[in-house]
């Protein structure tokens, strides 16, 4: 049996599945973002909840926001901030009494697709979240690349692409610098874009509920976003050139981006035609957590 698990800013999701990957118990709480003490609670009770309503003790891999530095040992560049410099896959061990492993949680959103969801037999695939924060992760060939500074995928700290006047200097992200293209696609960032247009607040399911009944700032506030992902997307085709761009996150859910964006990065991308595909992800808000469990092989 291999246990997942998925720490995002809002939840903690654990998954148990088979050999076969089919799922066997699931389990979510509120993750406690704010305290580092309380994550490593949270994850280590969720395991005990699984394994006890199971009857069986099985390998545990982590999707976190943020990578293991190999330089330090430490977590850093999370969104989660209160695990930045902290030991958390030795803590994890040492509450859990076992090995666990842990892989940054947009590398195990596309391992999932590649392996068997939106994006299977494609030979490069790049993986975006768009949630709470914008993460994105790389995999060629069904391998996950980390890359040597374990950074491969990090897009949403690049700055947004070929940025209009009143895009700059942007806001200021957690990272310590403006612009980023995280501040503009999150969830947050859509959130906060649609304020400071019509003067007045929603969440992002309220603008999307908003322009479909024909609210003129929400409508504008979305074809914002979807212009901005055209751009920061058409970067990444320029390095990377995947076959499969998948979507993942609450944004992902849009219906428009999947037309809507890839008429748009054309302008933008380096080349006469784009054969780039963007997809939604097959497994939805579960990818996450099913490439945690499959950071164990088969035994």
């Amino acid at each position: 049996m291999r246990i997942g698990v998925d720490l995002g800013g809002t939840k903690i999701e654990a998954i148990a599945i088979d050999s076969a990957g089919r799922e066997l118990a699931r389990r979510r709480v509120p993750s406690p973002a704010r305290d580092y003490d309380e994550i490593v609670a949270a994850i280590a009770g969720l395991v005990a909840e699984l394994e006890g309503a199971l009857g069986a003790t099985g390998s545990v891999g982590v999707g976190i926001p943020g990578v293991i530095s190999p330089a330090t040992g430490l977590v850093k560049n999370a969104n989660t901030t209160v695990l930045i410099g902290r030991p958390f896959d030795r803590d994890l061990c040492v509450r859990l009494g076992r090995e666990v492993r842990l892989a940054n949680d947009a590398n195990c959103f596309v391992m999932s697709e590649a392996a068997d969801g939106a994006a299977a037999g494609a030979a490069v695939v790049f993986g975006v979240i768009l949630g709470t924060g914008v993460g994105g992760g790389l995999v060629i060939d069904g391998r996950i690349m980390p890359g040597a500074n374990a950074i491969a995928g990090e897009w949403g700290h690049n700055p947004l692409p070929w940025p209009t006047d009143d895009e700059r200097p942007g806001q200021r992200c957690y990272c310590g610098r403006r612009g980023c293209i995280e501040t503009f696609l999150s969830g947050p960032g859509l959130a906060r874009d649609f304020a400071h247009a019509a003067g007045r607040s929603l969440d992002v399911p309220g603008i999307v509920a908003a322009a479909a009944a024909g609210d003129g700032p929400a409508g504008a506030a979305l074809e914002r976003y979807m212009d901005r992902l055209a751009r920061a997307l058409a970067t990444v085709i320029n390095i990377v050139d995947p076959d499969v761009i998948v979507l993942g996150g609450g944004l992902s859910n849009l219906a428009q981006l999947y037309d809507t964006v890839p008429r748009r990065w054309a302008a933008f991308v380096f080349s006469d035609a784009v054969r780039t595909r963007l997809v939604r992800a097959r497994h939805g808000d579960s990818s996450g957590v099913r490439g945690a469990a499959w950071l164990w092989p088969a035994s």
